[in-house]
């Protein structure tokens, strides 16, 4: 499947929130420990019938406002390509947390992974790690360098920072797709798990009625309906693990629930 189509259902992709990986402040587990719960993280998905997932560093806080260290694009490369190879008809995507897109993009491309994330492709935003830049041009000049065809999916204001400039959803959506030159673009909530408002979600349709459009955070069964008539993709995470807890694994069940509400 292409995620990057527009189509009348969205596809389900689901999140791998990795443990703190070695060398990271709260790091506890051998990276033989991370590799297997990623693994088994990528059945449940695929058992459950997701099309896609997303491996991040979420247990790497606090995140690097910058680049990550070389240990992490190490480590991560290792798990990603594990999971690549335990679910291989997934489409798996690279997120590195905080807004490393250029690791991210070094990780794609050794391991076959379609696509990134890129937390903050355009503007500018501030966030707990301070102020955080917009790097689509050595994005865009990287591909170009390593011949990829890795794509990139950015958010529209992402969650858990705010605007230093325009606080117009419709405004930044267009200069990322059409300036910033994401492949797909995603909408999410204050925070991770938080409820996306589904007037966002219609806004950033409006805007840009020809960009992939994703869901990025807060998403369930329940709400599922709300906002599906204007979704591609829907990225779910926290929802995915037992008993909705992220220290927890992903469950099948709870996979196979979310794709039937998104048919």
């Amino acid at each position: 499947m292409n995620l990057f189509e527009q189509r009348t259902a969205p596809a389900l992709v689901g999140v791998i929130h990795l443990p703190a990986l070695p060398g990271a402040p709260r790091a506890h587990l051998p990276l033989s420990d991370i590799i297997d719960r990623a693994r088994a993280d990528a059945l449940a998905l695929a058992e459950g019938g997701a099309a896609g997932v997303i491996v991040e560093n979420l247990g790497d806080v606090p995140f690097a406002a910058g680049s990550v260290d070389a240990a992490t694009v190490a480590h991560m490369t290792l798990v990603a390509h594990a999971v690549k190879t335990e679910v291989p008809q997934l489409e798996l995507g690279i997120n590195v947390l905080r807004n490393d897109g250029m690791s991210a993009l070094a990780i794609a491309h050794a391991v076959g992974a379609s696509f990134i994330r890129v937390n903050v492709l355009s503007g500018a935003m501030v966030t707990d790690q301070g102020l955080i830049e917009g790097q689509a041009r050595q994005i865009a000049l990287e591909r170009r360098r390593l011949g990829t065809d890795v794509r990139v999916l950015a958010d529209v204001l992402v969650k858990h920072a705010v605007p230093l400039g325009s606080q117009d959803l419709a405004d930044v959506a267009k200069d990322t797709w059409l300036r910033a030159g994401a492949d797909g673009l995603v909408v999410t909530g204050t925070g991770t798990g938080h409820p996306t408002r589904p007037e966002d979600v219609a806004r950033v349709r409006e805007a840009c009625p020809e960009a992939p459009l994703a869901i990025g955070s807060g998403l369930d069964p329940s709400t599922a309906n709300d906002v599906k008539e204007h979704l591609d993709i829907a990225i779910v995470g926290t929802w995915l693990h037992q008993q909705g807890r992220l220290d927890a694994p992903l469950s099948t069940e709870r996979v196979r629930k979310m794709a039937d509400a998104l048919r």
